[in-house]
């Protein structure tokens, strides 16, 4: 790699450095701007309703996050003690309701729930449970699984119970990955958009349903730029600080690589083993199955495939008479964005991973870089986009290209994840080799890097395509009448209540989930593994 001319090298690291700048940093730095209003900024601290909608973003982001990492230790330690036929498809199982779009989830509670529990705090938080117990299950289970035994087997031999041991020799072990569940777990559930829109409604908006009701309905942009801006401050410094005290917490730990499950011996182990894998697939799959189920719903207690059927008509008239959206449109305009969002996430991913690769100190930057916009939220994203781009030299202001350009911006971080670890691992002496027989630096890229990357970055583009075909928040700001995605159609279905478009509303979920799982098991046959976040 180190064999690339100079021009090459800086068009590799040129190209991502001006998406993140033009397309994320600009975004985010207008909002900051908007947002340094002193009177927007005392709004926020003073105004009571505000002040009501931060608070709950904080206390149910706190409560997720506990109830999650309580619910998540139990099928963590199963998985990761235990083997038994069927131990690859039970973890994939608790991973799928995190690869799905959060409007999936949000549809399939609300297909779950009762109806008494619409709009309620509790739906919210049953939800972001749901959503993130893969989270605790795959972090901790990895760690549980390279614990050293011999140390809690010495606790029992000097008397310790069973209690004590958990307490005072597991839990003190696994305290990295807990710590690092809980951050992602918090961060997730503070940035929430999705479940909350469509489980909260107006009665429990956070801070990011906050901000996108001010942009759309209120139509104040000073307002919302100081709530963003709040919300970028707040969450960047909890952050920081969370980093250094996860580095306070750090514990040293003998590991066993190759990890420690074992099959269950006694009736106890394969009682607790069955238990939990029964209820651990039951809680992923009631929801989407009553999603399924839903989408059959007919006028009366019957099945009926009216809402299917129906797909191929409007879904309703909007103002004056004109069509809001078409459900089949909805399904092409997705993956229309899918493709344009994955074509360019993987050259901009792609470019920007062979450019960490080879540079210096200046990889290492622009790979923090990169990182940023999984810490901002897809909102901030959106309404950035919105403001900046609607003025010369770039002026997109109602094209459709807005939407697949935020799609790729959050899927360029995960591009350059899948790629660089294939990039760093290639034997730098093939290389050599190569070009001690002659070969010229543009044929040992061919020959020897590029047919390891091929697959690196088709399972990239996978989890591109996916993570377009989800994305919500910043597509709640920039979607148009006629560009309407899944997640849009599913979300002005809810909004306009009858009995066939709730069941129209499972149905395009259902077929969303199908899409993005159908994307999450191509890139596992590519990888070869399990799918892992």
């Amino acid at each position: 790699m180190n064999t690339l001319p100079g021009p090459v090298r800086a068009a590799l690291v040129a190209v991502p450095a001006l998406f993140v700048a033009v397309f994320f940093a600009w975004p985010v730095a207008a909002i900051i701007r908007r947002g340094l209003s002193v009177d927007g900024v005392r709004d926020v601290f003073t105004d009571p309703g505000l002040r009501s909608v931060a608070w709950f973003t904080l206390w149910q982001a706190a409560l997720s996050t506990v109830l999650t990492l309580l619910l998540g230790l139990l099928p963590a330690f199963v998985l990761a003690r235990y083997r038994f036929p069927g131990r690859a498809l039970v973890l994939a199982f608790v991973t799928v309701p995190f690869v799905l779009p959060t409007v999936v989830v949000g549809t399939a509670f609300l297909a779950f729930l009762p109806e008494s529990w619409d709009q309620t705090a509790a739906a919210i938080i049953i939800a972001h449970v749901y959503f993130n117990l893969a989270v605790v299950v795959r972090t901790v289970g990895t760690l549980w699984g390279q614990l050293d035994p011999r140390t809690e087997d010495a606790a029992r031999t000097l008397g310790a119970s069973p209690r004590q041991v958990l307490w005072r020799v597991t839990l003190p072990q696994l305290r990295p990955a807990l710590l690092a569940a809980a951050a992602i777990t918090f961060l997730f559930t503070f940035t929430s958009f999705g479940v909350v829109r469509i489980l909260g409604g107006p009665r429990h908006p956070t801070i990011e349903v906050e901000i996108w009701r001010l942009t759309t309905q209120a139509f104040d942009l000073e307002a919302a730029a100081a709530l963003a801006l709040v919300q970028l401050v707040g969450v960047t410094l909890l952050m920081v600080w969370w980093s250094r005290f996860q580095a306070g917490q750090a514990v040293r730990l003998r590991l066993r690589p190759r990890g420690v499950a074992a099959r269950p011996r006694t009736a106890g182990q394969r009682v607790l083993v069955s238990a939990t894998v029964i209820g651990l697939v039951a809680v992923v799959l009631v929801p989407l199955t009553r999603l399924v189920l839903g989408s059959f719903r007919g006028a009366g207690s019957g099945l009926s495939l009216a809402a299917w059927q129906a797909l191929g008509g409007e879904i309703g008239p909007g103002p004056a008479g004109r069509t809001v959206a078409d459900p089949w449109d909805a399904v092409l305009t997705s993956l229309r964005f899918a493709v344009i969002a994955t074509v360019v996430a993987v050259l901009v991913g792609g470019a920007a991973a062979v450019a960490i690769a080879v540079s210096g100190r200046g990889g290492h930057l622009l790979d923090a870089g990169l990182m940023l916009p999984l810490g901002t939220s897809a909102v901030t994203v959106g309404f950035g986009l919105l403001i900046t781009m609607d003025r010369r030299p770039i002026d997109l202001r109602g094209s459709w290209v807005l939407i697949p350009i935020a799609h790729a911006v959050v899927a360029v971080p995960f591009v350059v994840r899948a790629v660089l670890p294939t990039l760093r691992s290639i034997d730098p002496r093939l290389r050599d080799a190569a070009a001690t027989l002659g070969a010229s630096p543009s044929r040992v890229w061919r020959e020897i890097d590029l047919p390891f990357l091929r697959r690196a970055l088709v399972a990239g583009g996978g989890f591109a395509f996916a993570i377009s075909l989800g994305e919500f928040g910043a597509t709640s700001f920039l979607t148009r009448v006629g560009d309407e995605t899944m997640p849009i159609a599913i979300t002005r279905l809810l909004g306009r209540p009858s009995a066939l478009n709730l069941a129209q509303a499972y149905a395009l979920a259902t077929v969303l989930m199908v899409l993005t799982l159908a994307a999450i098991l191509a890139v596992d046959r590519l990888r070869g593994e399990a799918a892992s976040f």
